[in-house]
């Protein structure tokens, strides 16, 4: 099977949003929204790749597949989480009332349901596809509580005296929203509350994530329909610090969000906890062109493992310490560095600037600018360049590089910029006097 090293990638073909990820028995694993036919957006299975330290990972196969009228047209996405010994995946499975009789993976008209359905694997490798799924939701026709073909995503999770269930959803008068549902035994679910906004959060939000951490309790969504410039991807995923009573299941969420990664082609995140409790993130990486490999072309990757934490009220995403400690080589050029890549680190001060292979990156009135224009093709939709908000306080730049990824963490976490690439050259300059450390990756 295809192995990967610090970025997980296609195996072939497509994939989408990170699914099921989870450390279980001893390894990592995640599942992800894959189309196997070819590298575009199709009918969706869940691939599987497992870790063993949230770097190396093996590929190994179709976990789900299409296989009862509730998922007949897609294994959408969802999370997992273990009991008793046992690996549960909750994921919403679609069926199209329509299909596009010239593209059957398309739904005519966005006419579906979408079901929530619970599968079990005692060692999280094999999944019995025809005997093991359950319907836990079925389709929602209280179109007051939420709509019956957009609602999905289900995240999991064990609270104080049940298990709880957010679901992204949209309200009737299109705007996004979030469903919370509880359970005593997995199997049974209730509606508990709903959860949206006045402001204009888009018209539906995908891939809800809650969790607690010291710092705080964070809400992540990815709204579709979210921006509305020209030129730019219009849904994106966003966090905020969130207060939430689980009993009731009320949550108020801020006016205030940041996004999760200012580049704005990441997408689709899900977290989990590492074996050492950590809450650790990755998301889809979106790319408007495929990429030839060598076991054909593949479109789609994961960023890099991201450590999620709050502190005064701000969201930190800092590189895996696993991922970081893969950087150990130093070299004088980025040549030098093999396939997985190279990190270059530096303090970036006002008017200073920094070129990795043709891709720009400088700080002006306080923020992180970065170009990709050279790097990128002029592919609609897609911004050439972005910039954080306002930089707190320090100046310290880590740049992670491989061929088609660039990821730049600010300050520890503070903010990220993550881009795709493609056609990076070798060469790295700098403003006169930046001192710059580059550190290969092993292998």
């Amino acid at each position: 099977m295809k192995k990967d090293i610090l970025h997980l990638k296609a195996p072939g073909n497509w994939i989408n949003d990170p699914n099921g990820f989870i450390y279980f028995k001893g390894e990592y694993h995640m599942f992800y929204q894959y189309f196997p036919g070819e590298p575009r957006w199709g009918t969706m299975h869940w691939g599987h790749a497992v870790s063993p330290d949230l770097v190396r990972w093996e590929h190994k196969g179709i976990a789900l597949f299409p296989s009862k009228y509730a998922d007949q047209n897609g294994c959408f996405s969802g999370s997992a989480l273990e009991h008793e010994g046992c690996m549960y995946l909750f994921y919403t499975g679609v069926h199209y009332l329509m299909s596009n009789p010239e593209n059957i993976h398309l739904c005519l008209d966005g006419r579906m349901e979408a079901s929530q359905i619970m599968i079990t694997s005692e060692d999280g490798m094999n999944f019995d596809n025809y005997n093991k799924k359950r319907v836990v939701v079925p389709p929602i026709m209280d179109q007051e509580i939420g709509d019956t073909a957009d609602t999905r995503d289900p995240k999991v999770w064990r609270g104080k005296d049940a298990w709880y269930m957010i679901l992204g959803s949209k309200t009737q008068n299109q705007k996004g929203k979030a469903l919370f549902y509880r359970s005593e035994n997995l199997t049974e679910w209730t509606w508990v509350n709903s959860v949206s906004k006045d402001q204009d959060l888009g018209w539906m939000w995908e891939c809800p994530d809650y969790f607690e951490t010291e710092g705080g309790k964070v809400l992540v969504i990815s709204p579709m329909g979210l921006m509305q410039e020209e030129n730019l991807e219009p849904n994106q995923s966003i966090c905020a610090v969130v207060e939430f009573e689980e009993e009731t299941c009320q949550m108020e969420i801020p006016d205030e969000y940041q996004f999760l990664d200012y580049g704005m082609d990441l997408y689709a995140p899900q977290s989990t906890l590492d074996a050492e409790g950590r809450r650790v993130l990755m998301a889809w990486l979106r790319m408007p062109e495929a990429v030839d490999g060598t076991e054909g072309k593949w479109n789609g990757m994961f960023c890099l493992p991201r450590v999620v934490t709050v502190k005064d009220g701000h969201i930190f995403f800092q590189v895996h310490p696993n991922a970081d400690a893969m950087y150990q080589k130093e070299i004088a050029d980025s040549g030098e560095a093999g396939e997985s890549g190279y990190k270059v680190s530096l303090e970036l001060k006002e008017g200073e600037w920094l070129n990795v292979g043709g891709y720009r990156v400088w700080r002006e009135r306080n923020q992180i600018h970065v170009d990709r224009s050279a790097v990128f093709g002029n592919y609609k939709g897609w911004a050439l360049q972005c910039k954080t908000p306002e930089i707190r306080d320090g100046y310290h730049l880590d740049v992670y590089v491989e061929p088609n990824m660039i990821e730049i963490y600010v300050n520890q976490g503070e903010y990220v910029i993550s881009h795709v690439v493609y056609g990076l050259k070798d060469k790295i300059t700098a403003s006169s006097g930046s001192k710059l450390q580059i550190l290969a990756a092993g292998e």
